[in-house]
């Protein structure tokens, strides 16, 4: 008997807790709308989960053809629930916006000769429903903001003015066009130059950089043994001091510049120094081998546009140097050719994928490189991304 009682007074709390529901839900429904459901359906993503008030803002700033029909509809909504429920706009979220395909108006484009064409106008429905949740406002605070971040939900008290947002649900975007270096500086990877300057004297610091790395790439490809057109130089560190200046070259292939010639980097220091007019600065470059060359982006993309010198086709290169990265033990490597590619009227795009490129996942360690390439058609440019390793 005890155990009939507390099923009929859990029933009877389900449904007091779905009439209040219904109370605090305004729909509000918008038919045969002349446009298409993916041109309103990319507005309402993100206006999903969002407050009333800031809802009205977004869509007014919307260039969107479809934010005007979905604004009428939402204020329409909000209108009825304050007229008719005595609902407070403040508390208004927007819990579902949905749309749906509507039938499709066939016409008739009329031509000369009494020819004609049909065309071809879809329609859409969109439904909006809006809940009140300032019923809410005991579990907010008792469960602070929790309970909100599933549904995306934005809630706002007047003395303390909490926002909760959650941009997963609600359609927050990430830019892609990031160099993987930058977007990964200060957490698993660093600077690949070291040192410290004033404001007003950190672009002659960032100048000088420059020189050096030049100066170092032009004396390595007058002196290398082999004339392959690959320097096998993966990356220039360099940090500098007071007095000192510590350059560390790392090489793939080292023996094509010392063998022969042991005093050639007492050479490159003495160019470097001569280029830099360093007088009261110590110079120290060295020499570091690297066990897979072909792991890393710079040495791939010059071994690539050696092959689009001599005339080889795009793709044999492209997969060539895949196969070369497979054997250093990668998780993934993404090529971009860009430009004339072929000797080509137009110019345009290829990109080649193999395995896992995560860009947007940073405990991954991903090398970048961009590197142009001058060929008979015109200059080409390479991007190289090679997933390393994931931590």
């Amino acid at each position: 008997m005890t155990n009939m009682l507390r099923n009929k007074n859990k029933d009877l709390e389900v449904r007091k807790r779905e009439k209040e529901d219904i109370k605090t839900e305004i729909y509000a429904l918008s038919q045969s709308i002349s446009m298409s459901a993916h041109k309103a359906r990319r507005v309402l993503d993100q206006i999903r989960g969002r407050s009333y008030q800031e809802t009205l803002m977004i869509l007014e700033l919307m260039p969107y053809r479809a934010c005007y029909p979905i604004f009428k509809v939402i204020y329409s909504a909000a209108a009825n629930a304050k007229h008719n429920m005595g609902l407070n706009e403040e508390y208004l979220v927007i819990i579902k916006a949905t749309v749906d395909e509507g039938t499709t108006v066939k016409k008739l484009k009329p031509r000369a000769r009494g020819r004609s064409y049909t065309i071809k106008r879809p329609t859409c429905h969109i439904t909006i429903v809006l809940k009140d949740i300032s019923l809410y406002e005991e579990s907010v605070v008792e469960n602070s903001i929790g309970c909100f971040k599933k549904t995306g939900w934005i809630y706002k008290k007047k003395s303390t003015d909490i926002t909760c947002h959650n941009m997963y649900t609600s359609g927050g975007s990430m830019g892609q066009k990031i160099n993987p270096l930058g977007f990964r500086l200060g957490t698993i990877q660093g600077h690949h130059s070291l040192w410290f300057a004033q404001p007003k004297n950190y672009s002659k610091g960032l100048q000088e950089d420059q020189k050096i790395r030049e100066c170092i790439k032009n004396y390595v490809q007058k002196n290398m043994r082999i004339s392959s057109g690959v320097e096998g130089i993966a990356r220039i560190e360099i940090q500098k001091r007071i007095d000192l200046i510590q350059i560390i070259i790392h090489m793939g292939f080292p023996k094509l510049l010392v063998e022969g010639k042991p005093r050639r980097i007492e050479e490159l220091q003495m160019n470097v120094q001569k280029e830099l007019n360093y007088v009261n600065r110590k110079l120290n470059i060295t020499i570091t081998r690297i066990t897979k060359p072909y792991g890393h982006p710079n040495i791939l993309a010059e071994f690539i546009a050696g092959q689009l010198r001599n005339r080889v086709s795009f793709r044999k290169a492209i997969k060539k140097a895949i196969e070369l990265t497979e054997q250093a033990d990668t998780k993934g490597i993404q090529v971009q050719i860009a430009g004339r590619i072929d000797g080509k009227e137009i110019a345009r795009v290829e990109w080649i994928r193999e395995g896992r490129v995560p860009l947007q996942t940073i405990r991954a360690k991903i090398d970048y490189c961009s590197y142009r390439v001058r060929t008979i058609y015109g200059v080409l440019g390479i991007k190289i991304w090679i997933f390393v390793d994931e931590e």
